[in-house]
């Protein structure tokens, strides 16, 4: 008895259907590692963000003294 194969010759033995669940197969797992690469960075990103943010109030504190000193001043 002779296989069936698909169009890419592995054998599966289900033509359409096979290539079908191959390309949703595919599609998961590229879904399930962007979710992930996407988590790590976002965790990675949120600290850097939280420091670039008490960096930057840190600046507009120094601003708003400044500007409150020379209307002192005036």
């Amino acid at each position: 008895m002779q296989m069936m194969h698909d169009v890419y010759g592995t054998g599966i033995g289900f033509g359409i259907g096979g290539f079908l669940v191959d390309i949703l197969i595919i599609i998961i797992v590229v879904g399930i590692v962007i979710l992930l690469l996407n988590r790590t960075n976002y965790m990675a990103g949120g600290s850097e963000r939280l420091a670039r943010m008490e960096k930057d109030l840190e600046d507009v504190k120094k601003t708003v003294e400044e500007i409150k000193n020379k209307l002192d001043e005036i």
